[in-house]
């Protein structure tokens, strides 16, 4: 799947994906502009066939402890095909990058999809914040993920698929 940094080149493509996901409460583009060009901001697209499929950004200001997770979104008609997970992984590399210790994120109440994502890979719930999407009323969700410990999870589950025996019987 082919991603690459975001750049400001990509602002048109980003917020005609932003206003197609998130036709109420998008980002305005002087907002999202000033992501993709802060030194404190990382932000990553994926495209196919020369189409932008999905973006995610990180705000992780350099020697700070902790950072956060802006956005992750993918077009409607790319979805469940792992790449958000993608883009969410990304993002988690590029903050153990930057020696961040926790990651934090809000996620909208009602979006069971995003939040399973998060689960999975070790965030937990932390916060809620009511009515924090406007104009449709619907709480945050805020949560943590322990970086550290992600990232030796991950570690050991690469050491473990690389050390692991073949011997030809039960292996699919």
């Amino acid at each position: 799947m082919p991603m690459r940094t975001a750049t400001a080149a990509d602002l048109d493509a980003i917020m005609a994906l932003e206003h197609a996901s998130f036709p109420a409460d998008a980002w305005s583009p002087a907002m999202m502009r000033e992501e993709l060009v802060s030194p404190h901001g990382w932000y990553v697209v994926v495209e196919e066939g020369g189409r932008l499929l999905g973006y995610a950004g990180l705000r992780a200001v350099r020697g700070a402890k902790d950072a956060d997770i802006q956005t992750i979104t993918i077009a409607e008609t790319a979805r469940g095909r792992g790449r958000g997970r993608a883009l969410l992984t990304a993002l988690l590399d590029e903050a153990v990058r930057r020696a961040v210790h926790e990651v934090f994120l809000e996620v909208r109440a009602d979006n069971p999809v995003a939040r399973a994502l998060y689960v999975s890979e070790g965030f937990v719930d932390v916060g809620r914040r009511p009515r924090y999407y406007q104009p449709d009323d619907v709480d945050a969700i805020v949560m943590q993920l322990d970086l550290r410990g992600w990232a030796a999870r991950r570690a050991e589950d690469a050491s473990d698929s690389v050390a692991a025996p073949t011997t030809g019987k039960g292996w699919c």
